[in-house]
């Protein structure tokens, strides 16, 4: 007499016994789990080899930046002392890269390396505040502009119009140059020439395109499916803007910060280079550059070094942001793990 196949043990069906079905299970667990946008954008950036020498670069800039005072104290030349007897030649030119000044000198004698690594503080320094400053007053004037809609949108869409309209340089030069004589008064604080002031003007003249930029994203948002069910179980405005509109504009404000960092850079040193910026005997990479034009002749290394240092610093973090833009962005090629 046959066994039913219903009757029939499980093994002898050729049915998995409970101990391989429990691993199975767990194999297909692992093989399906999930992952967040933000693991996945930085598996994509961790294979981004371009990316990730751009960081080392960046890294490398910071800790040059951080231990300047290493530095000076290593090659026992200070960053505003001057060597006119060792650190020029008889006829008064900057001395050529040797052991005991590495990069050179300057036209007064001081030191290059030390500077350009004191520079290097000033020019992350300016960048990353005007980037904060830059994002922070754009997104948040894109955010109440693209969420609000009719009259608030049209009145800061018309101050982005403006803003966008004025030529930042004659501005910035306009302003530097009077606040030099005339030092600005905004309530408990003073501002003169130097650090606070270009950060200000590069920050008043840049969070335009930020807001532009957010407040085209917030439309496309506003009207999605889950801003309506917020609303519907009666969330307010500004919890809405903050709990649901703005994660998801996050990282189109995170791309534009890594790609605003060398504008705001770049911004800073022609500042200084038109001597409207940092200050001197403050180091500053644009005045060395600005001092170094009567010298390229004769001197090579003047310019040369302060250049290659804001332009390995600019093309870093431009990689990066690139890099970051490729990773982030939903619409590009997606992970293949």
């Amino acid at each position: 007499m046959l066994t039913p196949p219903e009757a029939a043990a499980p093994h002898e069906l050729g049915a998995p016994s409970d101990e391989r079905g429990s691993h199975l299970s767990v194999r297909g667990a692992r093989s399906i789990e999930g992952r967040s946008p933000w693991r996945l954008a930085f598996e994509r950036l961790r294979r981004d080899r371009l990316s990730l020498v751009a960081l080392g670069v960046i890294l490398l800039i910071v800790l040059v930046a951080i231990f300047a005072p290493l530095i000076a104290k290593g090659t026992g030349h200070g960053v505003y002392t001057q060597y006119p007897t060792t650190g020029l030649t008889p006829t008064g030119l900057p001395r050529a890269p040797s052991s005991a000044f590495p990069l050179g000198t300057d036209d007064l004698g001081r030191t290059l390396l030390v500077r350009i690594a004191y520079g290097a503080r000033v020019s992350l320094l300016v960048g990353v505040l005007a980037t904060l400053m830059t994002v922070t007053i754009g997104a948040a004037l894109g955010l109440v502009a693209g969420y609000f809609g009719k009259l608030v949108d049209t009145l800061i869409a018309r101050a982005v119009d403006v803003m966008l309209s004025i030529p930042f340089l004659l501005f910035a030069i306009a302003l530097a140059s009077v606040v030099s004589v005339t030092p600005l008064h905004l309530g408990p604080l003073t501002l003169g020439k130097g650090i606070p002031i270009v950060v200000l003007v590069i920050g008043i003249f840049s969070w335009a395109t930020v807001a532009r930029i957010v407040r085209g994203q917030v439309i496309a948002i506003r009207s999605r499916e889950y801003i309506e069910a917020a609303r519907a179980l009666g969330a307010s405005s500004w919890r809405i803007i903050v709990f649901d509109v703005l994660p998801n504009v996050l990282p189109t404000i995170i791309v534009y910060a890594t790609l605003l960092i060398p504008v705001s850079i770049v911004a800073e040193a022609a500042l200084s280079y038109l001597g409207v910026g940092i200050p001197p005997p403050t180091a500053d990479w644009g005045s060395m550059i600005a001092d170094a034009q009567s010298y390229y002749q004769q001197a090579w290394w003047f310019l040369t070094f302060p250049s290659l240092a804001l332009l390995m610093t600019t093309l870093a973090f431009n990689i990066l942001g690139d890099g970051v833009r490729d990773a982030i962005d939903p619409r590009g090629t997606p992970f293949k793990s």
